[in-house]
């Protein structure tokens, strides 16, 4: 079958597609001021408590406990946690049945949130657990359909209508666009390295922006990792039908059709050794373009997009102490070239080695775009609270733009509950969703010598028009030289833009 491309007028995302599916209107919710009742600013804070209705509880719980918010379920999931920790089978027991009573998996938000937070204790325990505490989670389950989580593997088509749903994806295209349409601007060559978890999803519209600001176009190169996505029997959703080679050749037949001259090549290269293979990839051909004089007439991007959290950080080494310094540093192995000021040693992670590496390309521009939240701790305790505040919402603004029933909201949840399961189930180098807030990632990116430049008002301007499409929940913020993407005024994603310092 032949696919095309096709982009849809007010939209940032470029659309892979047959034909053009009918639009999917998200609903527009006006969000009210209990104390004035004009309309509520989209940067100020909504309180996310809900009611529940009351269900019975065990007798050994006390008879004051309510279940009417978010923070009670937080802290019976606290309470839970610690009891599988502590091998508490009875504790664990009394907590799992309460919890499998008040959130049903069809339930609202809230309670589809708690039930995911449940079910990832609860294969937390079995990986863990002895054998009376397996009794107790088999009990807990009873009454669910399966501990499986089953992620949908998108075609090209599926996953570019699915990451145009929302703006958790289309804001970082949109400010990060952006920013390296400005930053490559009178390069004859523009090499894109596109470290993104939605598949070049974002590079359609990059390529028609290109075509469109120029006569003659430059040349577009775009390098991507192979195996970015797979690692043992890990597979980082969302999920791709076909070979990256299949996604380069439409991707090239597209640039063709805007009359834009494209080279696709996929390095094979892995999150888990910090992109190694690919960073030395780039090495070499960085010192070729510069002994052959290309170099200034090329533009050397480095798009990041909820990507980098995946390398393993600081907190990792602790579940790797035993390996040799080898093993824990590829970058020593394969001797990289790094400023004096750089650690060698294996107390330096692996996602700040990368950085390092990365600066000494001397890039055009490099973009980051990631999850503004800090799920990285070595406490079960301390990542539950801090995912259990931030995951609430992908559950609280689906309702805006998918209906119950759905087979896109079936594959949109079970995304995020593969990111709870993670999170909360795994530990060592089977936990990958080790996210970092904006704070420790301008941290690390100034020790990489790099410095922080701000999005353009015609930037903000983009952003702005996008936001528009969805529901008035969503706003944006600039803090510092980022942009933060917001729902009802919590942080939900940052878009960063740096250079060489």
């Amino acid at each position: 079958m032949q696919y095309t491309l096709t982009t849809f007028s007010n939209s940032s995302m470029t659309q892979f597609t047959t034909k053009i599916p009918p639009p999917l209107h998200p609903y527009n919710f006006s969000f009210s001021n209990p104390n004035n009742n004009n309309i509520m600013n989209k940067n100020q804070q909504i309180p996310r408590t809900r009611p529940w209705p009351a269900f019975p509880t065990p007798k050994s719980l006390p008879t004051s406990t309510t279940f009417g918010d978010a923070t009670c379920m937080e802290q019976l999931l606290v309470h839970c946690a610690n009891a599988i920790e502590t091998n508490d089978v009875t504790l664990a027991q009394q907590i799992l049945w309460v919890l499998n009573n008040i959130a049903p998996p069809d339930g609202d938000s809230n309670q589809r949130l708690a039930g995911s937070f449940l079910r990832a204790l609860t294969a937390r325990a079995a990986n863990t657990g002895s054998c009376k505490m397996l009794a107790a989670v088999a009990d807990a389950a009873a009454n669910r359909s399966s501990l499986a989580i089953e992620t949908h593997r998108f075609s090209v088509i599926e996953l570019a209508n699915f990451v145009d749903l929302t703006p958790w994806h289309r804001f970082g295209f949109t400010a990060a666009n952006a920013a390296i349409l400005e930053a490559t601007e009178g390069f004859s060559v523009i090499h894109i390295v596109d470290l993104s978890l939605t598949h070049c999803m974002q590079i359609p519209t990059l390529i028609d922006a290109i075509a469109g600001r120029h006569e003659v176009p430059p040349v577009i190169k775009l390098t991507v990792p192979g195996a970015a996505f797979r690692e043992g029997n890990i597979n980082i959703p969302p999920l791709l039908d076909l070979s990256y080679e299949e996604l380069g050749a439409k991707l090239v037949n597209f640039a063709r059709s805007k009359n834009v001259v494209m080279e696709f090549s996929v390095v094979s290269s892995s999150y888990a050794d910090g992109f190694a293979s690919l960073i030395e990839h780039l090495r070499v051909q960085h010192i070729v373009s510069v002994a052959e004089g290309h170099r200034p007439n090329e533009a050397l991007v480095i798009n990041c997009h909820m990507m980098l959290h995946y390398i393993p950080d600081e907190t990792a080494l602790v579940h790797h102490h035993h390996e040799t310094d080898s093993n824990l540093n590829p970058f020593i192995v394969h001797d990289y070239s790094f400023s004096s000021s750089s650690p060698s040693s294996s107390s330096s992670s692996l996602r700040s080695m990368f950085l390092k590496a990365v600066r000494s390309l001397e890039p055009t521009i490099m973009v980051l775009v990631d999850e503004d939240v800090d799920l990285i701790s070595n406490n079960l305790v301390c990542r539950l609270r801090s995912a259990f505040n931030y995951l609430w919402i992908p559950y609280d603004t689906v309702d805006t733009f998918l209906p119950r029933g759905s087979k896109q909201r079936q594959w949109y949840e079970a995304d995020i509950c593969w990111k709870i399961e993670n999170v909360i189930a795994h530990e060592g180098a089977e936990r990958v969703e080790r996210v970092e807030p904006k704070s420790k990632w301008e941290q690390r990116m100034r020790n990489a010598s790099f410095h922080g430049i701000g999005f353009s008002e015609e930037s903000i301007s983009e952003v702005k028009g996008m936001l528009d499409e969805h529901a008035a929940g969503w706003g944006v913020k600039k803090e510092d030289d980022n942009l933060l993407l917001t729902w009802k005024g919590h942080n939900v994603i940052f878009a960063s833009a740096w250079l060489p310092a």
